[in-house]
């Protein structure tokens, strides 16, 4: 009885949340694919989808969207399983049209501010500015989105879990001094900001 019940929820997920249901099944599929794949391929593919400043500087404009079909840094199942906890829950509470603009405004803004610091290096000609760094994965949408659904949350989630998020993310960046988590903080800003606006509307 109680797995007949279950089930029957499970199959309610794509109708009640279509967004989240497509995107977690696009990222399985991309995820799997590249599992079977020969480890060059699989390099070849992420260097080729990384949304950074060459592929930007010569027109490869959609590497902004591919790049948030491959899960990186983090196990698949982990990098999915998030992924779908935190855009479900978001898709449900804003609706599908709100929630992807939240999830997409992050994944790709933060792409652009993180990646149009790298051209500003290069262009001051600063070390570490990598023009064709592998820059791919889910976590700026994620983060933004989690940062957006927490600001909008109640007193001890906005007081207490941004906290506790914002400290994560900056000491993660304080060890790792690299391109990614600076990237996870203009995220999280972009979460917040994106309260601002919600609330004047």
């Amino acid at each position: 009885m109680i797995l007949t019940q279950a089930k029957g929820r499970l199959r309610g997920v794509p109708r009640k949340l279509p967004v989240t249901a497509a995107y977690v099944a696009l990222l399985g599929a991309v995820a799997v694919w590249l599992a079977a794949q020969p480890f060059r391929e699989q390099e070849r593919f992420v260097r080729h989808n990384s949304s950074n400043v060459h592929h930007l500087e010569v027109g490869k404009w959609w590497t902004l969207l591919t790049s948030g079909l491959v899960v990186d840094g983090v196990p698949v199942l982990i990098g999915i399983g998030a992924v779908a906890t935190a855009l479900g829950l978001a898709e449900w509470r804003w609706g599908s049209a709100r929630c992807v603009a939240v999830y997409l405004f992050g994944h790709v803004a933060a792409t652009l501010l993180t990646e149009g610091a790298v051209w500003l290096m290069r262009l001051a000609h600063l070390p570490g500015a990598l023009a064709r760094a592998r820059d791919v994965g889910i976590s700026y949408g994620l983060v933004a989105t989690v940062a957006c659904l927490m600001a909008l949350g109640d007193v001890r989630i906005r007081r207490y879990g941004l906290l506790v998020l914002t400290v994560i993310l900056a000491a993660a960046w304080t060890v790792d001094q690299e391109l990614a988590d600076a990237g996870h903080l203009v995220a999280l800003g972009l979460g917040r900001f994106l309260r601002i606006i919600w609330l004047t509307r």
